[in-house]
């Protein structure tokens, strides 16, 4: 797939966006969501689990840095790795073995980019200036 741009003018349009990409995704897909906080990473992770019926099941990971979900034999990994010093937390939690277990999601993947398969598909949130509730989504399928 191709790189692409997606401008979203609601925190519906995000949620919307996001249930309509987690249907093209399968067992071994890593999504990596960056962008400032309340840039819409959370709202976007919403979306993508109402794709699967888990829309009342979602809690932040802040503090436990991973939540799990299973649905129609499918595992959903959440991860907000915000907390984390640096890659080496991540490795010591066991991280990068959820990798092929399922699809991953990863909120501030950056921080542990070195950890992080050969292929990814990373989703950078920034928002719009001409309106507070608009924001763009560069989404890239990285191949490293």
């Amino acid at each position: 797939m191709e790189n692409f741009i997606f401008k979203s003018n609601s925190e519906d349009d995000t949620k919307n966006f996001a249930k309509d990409f987690a249907s093209k995704l399968s067992t071994g897909d890593i999504l990596v969501l960056s962008g400032d906080l309340g840039s819409g990473k959370t709202k976007f992770t919403e979306g993508f689990l109402s794709y699967f019926g888990l829309e009342d099941e979602i809690s932040s990971p802040t503090f436990t840095i991973v939540n799990e979900y299973i649905k129609n034999n499918i595992n959903i990994y959440h991860f907000d790795v915000y907390r984390l010093e640096d890659s080496s937390e991540f490795y010591e939690i066991g991280g990068e073995e959820y990798f092929d277990k399922g699809i991953c999601i990863i909120e501030w993947g950056e921080l542990i980019e070195d950890a992080l398969p050969k292929k990814y598909i990373k989703i950078e949130f920034s928002r719009c200036d001409d309106n507070e509730n608009s924001r763009i989504l560069n989404i890239k399928f990285i191949s490293k």
